[in-house]
Order: structure tokens, then C-alpha cells, then sequence
């Protein structure tokens, strides 16, 4: 895009909300939970295969406790969201980082979702979509009412834009 009103590339200003870690934790927790359980079940039932099973079971409960321990401060840190009268701003990734902006003209529908652990943490994620080939931009990790908010603000103003023809 050129001209005027173009959309440029900057740092998002607002953060996810803090309980967003507890909820990256827990999910990290059961992602550990479940394969530790199944091998260390197989490894209680399965004489002869205990040896080679608690193994793997332990280095998975080790692996996933440290990932659960450091890795949801640090996405915390890193994701960032905002939403101007022009467009939506998402910065996602720790290593890789991923930027993204939907101009409010390629808006095509405003989702909010909250799955059973969102709910617990009152989160929910608000899903912007268009008509990219990459894909809808999410914005995980939001205040439920925040959310709802911003999924009517997101309404409000594609409804009052103007697509343009580039």
C-alpha cells in the first residue's frame, strides 16, 4: 500500500492480560500431564518395559516442567496487540517473531471464543479474519469483557470503512 494511508509496521502498545500465564502454565501442564501418565501407566502395567518407559516419562515431566516453569513469562513479554481507526496490530513469537496487520478496508468478520480453560481465567481470544492466504490474526489472552469491547469496537469501525481497490 502507498500514499497517505498506508499502514506501516510499528510495535503494538498493549500487552495480553497477566493471567495469561497461568493460563499458558496450565496448558503446558496438561500437555506434560498426559504423555507422562500414559508412560508411566504402560510403565506400571508393562513389567518388562518399565525400565525403558519410566525413562522417557521422567525426561518428558522434566522437560515440561521446566518449559511450564519459564516459557509462559517469556511469551507474556514478547506478545503484543493493538487496534487503531486504521488497523489491528498483532506481534506474536519469542524466537521467531511474527507481525501482522489487517487493515480495517480487509477486515471480513470478528470472532470472539472462549474455551473451558479461558473461562476459568475469564480470558478469550479474539480472532480477526480476512481474506489473507496467511490466515486469520488472533489475539489470545484478553480480559473476557475487554474482548467483547474490542469484537464491538472491531464492528464499528469496519462497518463505517471503505474497502479500497489496491
Amino acid at each position: 500500500m502507498r500514499g497517505e494511508n498506508a499502514v506501516r509496521l510499528r510495535p503494538p502498545q498493549n500487552r495480553l492480560d497477566e493471567r495469561v500465564v497461568g493460563w499458558w502454565r496450565t496448558q503446558c501442564l496438561l500437555t506434560t500431564a498426559v504423555p507422562v501418565a500414559v508412560l508411566a501407566v504402560l510403565g506400571v502395567l508393562v513389567e518388562p518395559a518399565r525400565a525403558w518407559l519410566w525413562g522417557p516419562a521422567a525426561a518428558v515431566a522434566v522437560l515440561g516442567l521446566t518449559a511450564t516453569a519459564f516459557l509462559p513469562a517469556w511469551w507474556y513479554r514478547v506478545h503484543r496487540w493493538e487496534v487503531t481507526d486504521e488497523a489491528v496490530y498483532v506481534r506474536t513469537g519469542a524466537l521467531w517473531q511474527e507481525w501482522r496487520i489487517a487493515p480495517m478496508s480487509r477486515i471480513q468478520t470478528v470472532d470472539t471464543v472462549r474455551g473451558p480453560l479461558e473461562q476459568a481465567f475469564r480470558l478469550a481470544t479474539v480472532t480477526v479474519t480476512t481474506a489473507s492466504s496467511k490466515g486469520a490474526i488472533r489475539i489470545e489472552g484478553l480480559d473476557h469483557e475487554l474482548a467483547a469491547e474490542l469484537a464491538e469496537r472491531l464492528t464499528r469501525i469496519t462497518q463505517a470503512t471503505t474497502g479500497d481497490a489496491t
